[in-house]
């Protein structure tokens, strides 16, 4: 944990008492702040309130006395409607914030120099982040890695020299950290997403901006129109832009060549490092992961040596495009984070022949974005409520079966991948579907997807699945 002492003494409103929100009291209690909590289901107010932490609607407090407003991430901030509570702070002139800006304040009083690498963007940022705290940790760095990966950041241990952060930000943590400071900073891509919560593109542009615009060095894709107009803006600013391409030869920064990242400087380009062979980062959107990964690590004083030995460990973000068995020429291939199409378009694309596993809860649209693909489905196996509906987009493109359940589907399909006349393929779990129909949530089908592998003979694991699939 990272008491949070620099609210020590002072007394602070939270609301949001989730798992991070939950972690965020803990570590302000822990800190010395006195935390008056409080959320909308009376079940986590009264969790909250069994570990001793005060509660009270905040409705009913005196909000001149509180020297900050913690809200949690999924809150409403300003769109559809800023959440009653951050009404009420800003009638009061109270400031609010959320965890990482915690965070930040934390290691800006106690170790301002530890490497602080952040990352954001629309499409890849987990696993750019997951990357980046593989390569570090296999090179032997102290390394924390958590924010919107999926562990709260104040759970982290405390910031102090040498020791490396590593911390995934979406645009909901970053509107809530106004004084970010990354030792490197990552914008990947914008594509439009939550707008529902930002109103509008250019709004939801602005806050993934605030990241790299207060980085030590700021690690730009520039593959669409607003990151490029973004790198240009921050470097008239005066921070240091180190420019990402997967598109195109950059006269300055790193760019994908086929499987090379090439880095240009001063007029001079080489080979950093090359992603043939390496499974788990297949595709070109991975080539853009890596050269953003390749980029920060340099950046935090990481040799390039230590980097490619690093690229070329990397066991992948589990349940995307994770291979996680083989047997002969067949690999198995763990998807299923792709909760729709778009999501499950990367791993189709990284693949010449494939037998397809997919369906669940359909989203809208299903997959009638994915017709470009076809020609590589040798078969697919549909599942869930989504198998009629699929079916019928497929329809004389691609031969398929209605296989019911995943346990059916990876029996099958294993089956006659272990036939195919052309040898090499995969058989993949990329559902393009919700797993609500059939399972808890993507994590539970993506470990039976791999219990289901395990169980097939003559299969080889490339997963450790006694430690969850690491």
């Amino acid at each position: 944990m990272i008491p949070v002492t620099t609210f020590k003494g002072r007394q602070v409103a939270l609301f949001g008492l989730g798992g991070s929100g939950l972690a965020t009291a803990r570590a302000l209690v822990a800190g010395g702040a006195a935390v008056i909590a409080w959320d909308d289901n009376p079940d986590s107010v009264a969790k909250a309130a069994s570990e001793g932490i005060e509660t009270a609607d905040l409705r009913g407090i005196d909000w001149s006395r509180l020297a900050a407003f913690v809200l949690s991430p999924g809150v409403p901030l300003t769109h559809p409607k800023p959440h009653w509570t951050v009404d009420l702070a800003k009638a009061a002139g109270v400031e609010v914030i959320g965890d990482v800006e915690l965070f930040v304040r934390e290691r800006r009083a106690h170790a301002p120099d530890c490497p602080f690498i952040a990352i954001t963007g629309t499409n890849g940022k987990s696993t750019t982040t997951a990357l980046i705290a593989h390569i570090l940790r296999s090179s032997g760095r102290d390394t924390q890695l958590g924010g919107n990966i999926g562990t709260a950041i104040l759970t982290l241990d405390p910031p102090k020299a040498e020791r490396y952060f590593v911390v995934e930000c979406s645009s909901y943590q970053i509107d809530l950290a106004p004084t970010l400071n990354p030792s490197a900073g990552i914008l990947l891509n914008l594509t439009p997403d939550h707008l529902d919560r930002h109103g509008t593109m250019q709004h939801y542009a602005d806050v993934k901006e605030r990241l790299v615009a207060g980085s030590g060095i700021a690690v730009i894709g520039v593959d669409d129109s607003f990151c490029a107009l973004i790198a240009d803006r921050v470097e008239r600013a005066g921070t240091k832009v180190v420019r990402i391409s997967q598109r195109q030869v950059l006269a300055d920064g790193l760019y994908a060549e086929g499987s090379r990242i090439i880095r240009a400087e001063t007029g001079a380009t080489s080979e950093i490092a090359d992603l043939a062979g390496i499974q788990t980062l297949r595709g070109s959107h991975n080539a853009q992961n890596a050269a953003a990964a390749i980029a920060a690590c340099l950046a935090v004083g990481v040799s390039a040596e230590e980097i490619r030995a690093g690229l070329a460990s990397f066991p992948g973000l589990k349940h995307r495009m994770q291979p996680v068995g083989k047997r002969g020429e067949v690999v198995f291939v763990n998807d299923s984070k792709a909760t729709n199409a778009d999501a499950a378009a990367p791993a189709l694309s990284s693949y010449e022949r494939i037998y397809w596993i997919a369906g669940g809860l359909p989203k809208a649209g299903g997959i009638t974005t994915l017709t470009g693909f076809f020609p590589r489905i040798a078969k697919a196996y549909l599942i869930g409520e989504a198998a009629a509906e699929f079916a019928a987009t497929l329809g004389q493109a691609v031969p398929y079966e209605i296989s019911g359940t995943l346990e059916r589907a990876v029996a099958h399909a294993a089956a006659d991948a272990a036939g195919d006349p052309k040898g090499a393929c995969a058989v993949m779990l990329s559902p393009a579907c919700a797993s609500f129909d059939q399972y808890k949530n993507f994590e539970v089908r993506g470990d039976a997807f791999v219990s289901h592998v395990k169980g097939l003979d003559g299969i080889t694991m490339l997963i450790d699945t006694e430690s969850g699939g690491k």
